[in-house]
């Protein structure tokens, strides 16, 4: 019997709009099942690439959100270890991991840079799954037209966006099950 899919759904936090020459500051991903029984979640604070320096318009980006700034700057471990531990979390998950984003195309950008650089594979593969893209089929609306604030509110949990990756990651996680279920309809 085939291994069920398990949704992690991933937010993270950077420095600038791209991995190497910008930092992952901050990761965290919420594991679901289809049914919405979260499973676990994983995160960490990284230290910045030595070679790498922030972009001036996400270091302003920044400036206006201390609070998330401060949880994302806590804790800091190198980037090699976070990503072993990472790697070892997902691979102990109780079904085949889907990357899981919102925007996707960011977060596992960074995501997957980060763990081919320090683990050298990636329990992903090189595909990820985009809630909004998933959305936009299930609401059958123009790409463009397919944002939350259009989305049903019944899609919605009371679980708060504050730019802390785990808070993110698991209110994403939500809204991607709460979708899922309604196509599943």
């Amino acid at each position: 019997m085939a291994k069920p899919e398990i949704y992690v759904s991933t937010d993270v936090e950077a420095d600038g709009p791209i991995p190497g020459p910008h930092s992952m500051l901050s990761f965290a991903s919420a594991a679901y099942t289809a049914e919405k029984e979260l499973v676990g979640t994983f995160s960490a604070n990284l230290e910045t690439l030595p070679e790498a320096s922030a972009h001036p318009d996400t270091q302003a980006w920044w400036e206006q959100n201390q609070v998330a700034w401060d949880a994302c700057r806590q804790d800091l471990q190198p980037p090699q270890q976070a990503m072993q531990q990472y790697l070892q979390w997902l691979k102990q998950l109780p079904g085949k991991p889907v990357f899981v984003g919102y925007p996707a195309s960011y977060d596992f950008m960074f995501v997957y840079w980060y763990l081919m650089k320090f683990t050298g594979e990636s329990p992903f593969s090189h595909s990820a799954l985009d809630i909004k893209s998933y959305a936009m089929a299930v609401l059958k609306t123009p790409f463009r037209e397919t944002a939350k604030r259009k989305m049903p509110q019944h899609w919605f949990d009371p679980l708060p966006h504050t730019h802390v990756a785990l808070d993110d990651a698991i209110e994403q996680g939500a809204l991607f099950c709460n979708i899922l279920q309604e196509n599943l309809k």
